[in-house]
């Protein structure tokens, strides 16, 4: 399918360096452009767009006032802002969107940028603006690490675990650390998760076999490790499974036709 960008920017050079961008990245690319808020919403009313290529500061409606006014529309398209000022980037990601470039744009910025528009695409999100745990909205995570602000789809997470006073969210990609509870998304969305200890949740869908193992630890003084774990899709890495969540475990399981192991 050949995608449809529109990009918005006052600055007429700025727009040009985008289209030539795109271009090159994506022959047959469909590029419009628009010089103002007022403009572009009325491009997007009349056309059909997938992607918008937004600039925050313009003269009368903004990029952030556009984006309010979009988000809240029936098949609206997928926002990336593209800015010299990083510190709109969590604005930007309250409003939904689903990257955040500064100037000057680098080609790979861009090129990964049209790749997660296209993912938030094809999973058609719920409704946005339904807030879940720590900032969280329905269909992703807002995460800040390093300086560099993240949105995670939460149809990407693998498993969440406490450790200390944050959470490791654990993608098949990468792990990033939050500042957020399990207890809030468990609450928030339970038809999600699936406890398998009190420190760890896992996404229902990601279960794949629960295993009973006896195998010594990587302590050579320790006592070797008896009991059960599970295995998730995406990640090598087994999880301990509580005994308290045994039977809560086995039954999610069940329910998605994974791999019940014997108890031997």
């Amino acid at each position: 399918m050949v995608m449809r960008v529109l990009v918005v920017d006052d600055e007429a050079l700025a727009r040009q360096r985008l289209a030539d961008q795109l271009a090159a990245l994506e022959p047959g690319i469909v590029v419009g452009e628009a010089a103002d808020g007022r403009t572009a919403l009325a491009r997007l009313s009349s056309e059909p767009w997938d992607v918008v290529l937004l600039d925050v500061q313009m003269p009368g409606l903004d990029g952030l006032g556009l984006a309010a006014l979009l988000r809240n529309r029936p098949g609206a398209p997928a926002l990336v802002f593209v800015t010299a000022h990083a510190e709109h980037a969590l604005r930007a990601f309250e409003l939904d969107a689903v990257d955040y470039l500064t100037k000057p744009v680098r080609r790979e910025r861009l090129q990964q940028a049209l790749e997660k528009a296209r993912r938030w695409l094809a999973r058609a999100p719920a409704p946005p603006g339904a807030q879940a745990a720590g900032g969280a909205v329905s269909d992703a995570l807002v995460i800040h690490e390093r300086g560099r602000t993240e949105r995670v789809p939460l149809d990407e997470v693998v498993y969440l675990k406490a450790e200390l006073k944050y959470l490791t969210v654990r993608t098949p990609q990468r792990s990033y650390i939050y500042d957020g509870s399990l207890h809030e998304f468990e609450r928030v969305q339970p038809q999600r998760w699936v406890r398998v200890h009190r420190n760890a949740l896992v996404a229902r869908q990601r279960l794949r076999a629960l295993e009973r193992v006896h195998e010594r630890t990587g302590d050579p003084s320790g006592e070797p490790f008896d009991g059960w774990v599970v295995r998730l899709d995406g990640v090598p890495e087994r999880l301990q499974v509580s005994r308290r969540q045994l039977a809560t475990v086995r039954e999610a399981l069940r329910g998605e036709g994974a791999v019940l192991a014997s108890d031997a």
